[in-house]
């Protein structure tokens, strides 16, 4: 299906990296939204959506070209498919059956995101691709970023006739290790650079959040939303929350934490957030099957980069919204586990829906 409204020039994204070929993808459907994917980091590169007036606009911040991304100088998780291990191991180790397993220490003393090569800064390959689905897959074989056991991952990317973007992955290991993986879109309702989020109303369906110390590593503790800046279990202006919670909040006034889920039962697919934008009028409300959410609020975006439109990412330009397990969940067995034992099959599902609300709320 030929794309009608997309930006990038598709032989920006032809390329080799480590003698893997690279390209972009673009899946349709029959109400227009188009979705721009490159099988490098298996990551979204533009994600158009319309607006209460039929207008689409590419709500997603990235690059036009792959150079962009792999040789990055600013944000690197643009639309990411992230693992081994989505957020923060402390001590970049973890203990499995009484042996060490030593990680690289990308965040400080921590490990963030599998490491400085992981997934999202390698080439997957190709499994199928049609006008509306695209399938990769990935070996990470034993010892990546430190991680033992080979890990075969298979993730697909669905564009559904309702609007939503559908995310399914599994992943089988010949030795134990642990998995937790998502995807590290930025979205900005308003459009790519065009100022920032902090209009953006947000709802997160969870009583409970994981505090962290100064490292943004847990406590273990599971604290109650209520009376704390932690509370969107109604909507909430993300503006007026940062203004309030700067005091409470580490990484420069902004929010990087976790978010405990409710859920009717365990691994059910269920609604997580909604995130709303009045100007533009689009909603997207997130469904998942993991436990927890993270939320990034941009925070740290200083205006030194600029996206596809040119367009300087500010501070709070946009936030990401990251479905998956616990932050040091290996290094918490009170936590929802994430340890994967040969012959299990590791599973999540999530989708981003859009919509539109037609007169302000």
């Amino acid at each position: 299906m030929k794309s009608i409204l997309s930006k990038i020039n598709p032989k920006n994204f032809s390329s080799k990296i480590c003698g893997k070929e690279t390209f972009l993808f673009v899946l349709r459907n029959s109400a227009g939204m188009e979705v721009s994917i490159t099988n490098f980091g298996g990551r979204i590169v533009e994600l158009f959506a319309p607006d209460r007036f039929g207008n689409f606009a590419d709500v997603v911040l990235g690059h036009n070209t792959i150079g962009e991304y792999a040789d990055f100088k600013g944000g690197r998780f643009f639309g990411a498919a992230v693992g081994r291990y989505a957020n923060r191991i402390s001590g970049a180790e973890f203990s499995i059956g009484g042996k060490l397993f030593k990680l690289e220490q990308n965040n400080g003393a921590n490990s963030l995101h599998g490491g400085s090569r992981g997934f999202d800064m390698l080439v997957w390959d190709v499994a199928d691709f049609s006008d509306s689905e695209l399938s990769l897959r990935l070996l990470s074989p034993d010892g990546d970023g430190g991680f033992p056991g080979n890990l075969f991952v298979d993730m697909t990317y669905k564009l559904r006739e309702d609007n939503s973007i559908e995310i399914k992955y599994a992943a089988t290991t010949d030795a134990p290790t642990h998995v937790n993986l998502t995807n590290h879109s930025f979205f900005n309702l308003r459009g790519e650079g065009d100022g920032d989020i902090r209009g953006h109303i947000l709802t997160i369906n969870a009583d409970y959040f994981t505090p962290v110390n100064d490292k943004l590593i847990p406590t273990g503790e599971l604290r109650f939303v209520e009376g704390t800046p932690f509370d969107f279990r109604s909507p909430k202006t993300v503006g007026e929350r940062l203004c309030s919670a700067d005091a409470q909040l580490q990484m420069g006034g902004g929010y990087d934490h976790n978010w405990v889920l409710n859920k009717s039962r365990p691994g059910g697919f269920e609604e997580a957030a909604s995130l709303y934008e009045p100007t533009s009028g689009r909603i997207m409300r997130l469904y998942t099957t993991e436990p927890g959410l993270q939320f990034f609020s941009g925070n740290s975006f200083s205006g030194a980069e600029c996206g596809k439109n040119g367009k300087a990412y500010i501070k709070h330009a946009a936030l990401a919204l990251e479905t998956q397990h616990f932050p040091d969940t290996p290094n918490r067995p009170e936590f929802p586990s994430t340890l994967l034992l040969p012959g299990q099959t590791y599973s999540q599902r999530s989708a981003f829906k859009f919509d539109i609300v037609r007169q302000n709320v």
